[in-house]
């Protein structure tokens, strides 16, 4: 008799197991997209300040993180075949054809 009611308990507690559970992760921030980044630089290293002088860009706050060569993390799910393998970010800034972008904040997936 107590096995089939713990049974019972069991089945009527999946659907709420089912829905608790994530079937896909994320995808925006609340900066704009998530990226994938190559390669994160703060914006006061040597790399970043080439960088960010070659593209012509100034910023007030020299205490960012940047991230490199980034393209936006268009399905994540469990098993995705686009998951980041890199680094994950979410930036304040996206605006740079993804060679760089700034303000950014590591994340996981």
């Amino acid at each position: 008799m107590m096995f089939s009611r713990t049974v019972a308990l069991a089945i009527a507690a999946t659907p709420f197991l089912a829905a608790a559970t994530p079937l896909e992760a994320r995808q925006t921030c609340s900066t704009g997209a998530i990226q994938c980044c190559e390669q994160t630089t703060s914006a006061n290293s040597a790399s970043g300040a080439a960088i960010l002088g070659l593209l012509g860009i100034v910023l007030q706050d020299l205490n960012v993180l940047l991230g490199l060569n980034c393209s936006p993390v268009s399905v994540v799910g469990v098993g995705g075949s686009n998951a980041c393998s890199a680094n994950a970010v979410c930036c304040e800034d996206n605006s740079h054809g993804g060679l760089v972008s700034i303000g950014c904040l590591p994340i996981s997936l």
